[in-house]
């Protein structure tokens, strides 16, 4: 199991689907990645050598913001749009769709599961 940018990959994997495990790299960067790197993209995570490994680190740390740091600045830019109460800041304050989506339908993911609005049903008739 080998460990790039605080993240274990998966060892069974192939290098270029076993990078996109690490938050901030997806198939794209994973695969120029590689080619800067100089690593075959079907080699599997096991078969790598020690000097494969480094390069791979080494491009990643100098190169990419990833993991914890990628988290923290986008977790600071959503809550500057806060602060400065833009629409996109209000947007992800109330819990709506922040890009311009319709709301009236098909919110579901942003918006959550739908409140019954109480007091639309007759009460039934309690025993004393």
């Amino acid at each position: 199991m080998a460990r790039i940018a605080g993240v274990t990959i998966p060892s069974e994997k192939q290098i270029q689907i076993a990078l996109t495990y690490i938050y901030g790299i997806g198939p794209k960067f994973a695969g120029s990645i590689l080619a800067a790197a100089k690593v075959e993209p079907t080699t599997r995570v096991k078969d790598l050598t020690e000097a494969e490994e480094q390069r791979i680190r080494d491009i990643i740390d100098t190169n990419y913001t990833v993991e914890g740091d990628l988290q923290r600045l986008v977790k600071n830019n959503i809550k500057r749009l806060e602060e400065i109460s833009s629409y996109r800041g209000i947007r992800h304050k109330d819990g709506l769709p922040v890009r311009g989506q319709r709301t009236r339908t098909n919110a579901k993911t942003r918006k959550g599961k739908g409140v019954a609005v109480g007091g639309t049903q007759k009460k039934a008739a309690s025993k004393t």
